[in-house]
């Protein structure tokens, strides 16, 4: 592939940005397909550029979005575009983000719903991707009444990859996803993380939620992974948990920044990224 300058179109909780030069440290040197069964923004793909590439989510939307750079570039520029031509309040804001959900609810899963939810990434309160037990999108506005919501040329760059890569897009659960990881296989897992104490809750970016259950599902997946010859590498919160789950894996603590917390006290702390081999 082409060195594509890429970086992700939305901002995402646990986005992966600020590790990126950590991860790609610690990747192996060679690997055949990457899997990244919880895509989320997509920041390591995007920097790595793979030539063979699975990605996942359960998230219907987000997964349109890829669809819809990847199919209708200039579409979703062009519906952004002018988006952005109108000045944005409170009331604009909720009524855009009325017709985003009457669209998740009808399932119009076009260049149009791909572009409100670009938009309305830009304008909801920290940029976070928040949904109710119906699905629909309840974050509250940010205040911000104008600027420019994407990078068109980083949106024609993904969309040119996408295309051009032998990139396959799957929905649903993540363990279904890796159903023919093989051997010399790479698997990125940056699932919702291990909440750091009872009251932290970021597993609501689906209805569904990240279950205590769906951890210790994923590391039997990560151990079964790693028995069928596949290079794994995870990231989550630096707790006690993660080291009873991943017990005998290499473990390695890194500080990070999460603006994404609610509370500023709390932005600062330390992840883990974990492997199946030495680098």
């Amino acid at each position: 592939m082409n060195n594509l300058k890429m970086t992700s179109f939305v901002k995402w909780a646990g986005g992966k940005r600020q590790l990126l030069e950590k991860l790609k440290e610690f990747m192996p040197e060679s690997f055949g397909t990457y899997f990244e069964p919880f895509i989320g923004g997509g920041a390591l793909l995007f920097s790595l550029q793979p030539a063979k590439a699975v990605l996942n989510d359960v998230n219907e939307q987000l997964l349109n979005g890829y669809i819809q750079l990847r199919d209708n570039t200039n579409a979703v520029i062009k519906i952004v575009n002018e988006l952005d031509a109108v000045s944005c309040d409170k009331e604009r804001y909720l009524l855009m983000r009325a017709e985003y959900n009457r669209k998740i609810m009808d399932r119009e899963l076009d260049a149009q719903c791909a572009a409100f939810m670009i938009w309305i990434n830009k304008h909801c309160f920290n940029g976070l991707y928040r949904v109710n037990a119906k699905g629909l999108f309840n974050v509250p506005y940010n205040n911000k009444t104008k600027g420019v919501s994407i990078d068109e040329g980083n949106l024609r760059n993904i969309g040119q990859y996408l295309r051009e890569a032998e990139i396959e897009i799957r929905q649903g659960d993540f363990e279904a996803a890796c159903f023919d990881v093989k051997d010399g296989d790479f698997v990125y897992f940056d699932s919702p993380y291990i909440p750091i104490n009872n009251t932290a809750n970021f597993t609501d970016y689906t209805k569904d939620g990240f279950s205590l259950e769906d951890h210790k599902r994923l590391a039997e997946l990560f151990r079964r992974l790693d028995s069928a010859g596949a290079f794994i590498m995870l990231s989550n919160h630096n707790v006690d948990l993660v080291y009873e789950l991943y017990n005998g894996y290499k473990i390695r603590e890194i500080d990070v920044r999460r603006s994404i917390n609610r509370d500023a006290s709390k932005r600062t702390g330390k992840e883990v990224i974990i492997t199946n081999y030495e680098k």
